[in-house]
């Protein structure tokens, strides 16, 4: 609970001051998200057994050339509404690949599927993107989704991208207004 002092000029109280008062509601992953949490062997059932109509797709395609990989075509195939952010090893998740995660949420209308090869790097695009999007305090994010066996919350790395990502994209955001 946050509590907040605030002086009017136009109203007089006993002592000149209202107290507002505003609940924080408890971290939580936004509604309309979902991530995968290991292989996905037909991309069409999965789709609609998740009952998402739209698609986050975070690898390239040499995952499809992989024993149990699957392309961004099939992607397409299974949904009209996706986007590809390339966002696999090698590669590092960095601030401008949250940008272009963000770009891609914005976009595409919900229930979203955010998927990787296997989950972590898509349940901590969920988990960053709910985050910001809700105004949550990373440490909370972090908590829940440790709370949650979200598969990133295994590796550091992915856990620091989350907070450093929310920081910075918050921080940019209140700079712009």
């Amino acid at each position: 609970m946050i509590i907040c002092a605030k002086q009017e000029s136009d109203e007089i109280s006993t002592f000149g001051i209202h107290l507002i008062i505003h609940t924080m509601k408890p971290f939580h992953l936004l509604d309309g998200l979902h991530f995968n949490n290991g292989l996905i062997q037909d991309p069409e059932t999965y789709l609609d057994e998740s009952g998402c109509n739209s698609w986050l797709y975070l690898v390239g395609e040499e995952f499809a050339k992989m024993e149990g990989g699957m392309s961004y075509d099939q992607v397409k195939v299974s949904t009209p509404h996706s986007k590809n952010v390339i966002s696999d090893p090698p590669l590092v998740l960095n601030l401008e690949l949250a940008k272009q995660h963000v770009e891609a949420l914005e976009e595409l209308p919900r229930p979203t599927l955010i998927s990787c090869r296997t989950g972590p790097r898509a349940s901590a695009v969920a988990y960053m993107y709910s985050g910001l999007k809700l105004g949550a305090d990373p440490d909370e994010v972090l908590a829940v989704a440790e709370k949650d066996q979200a598969p990133f919350t295994k590796f550091e790395e992915y856990k620091e991208w989350v907070r450093s990502s929310i920081e910075s994209l918050r921080s940019k955001s209140h700079q712009e207004k």
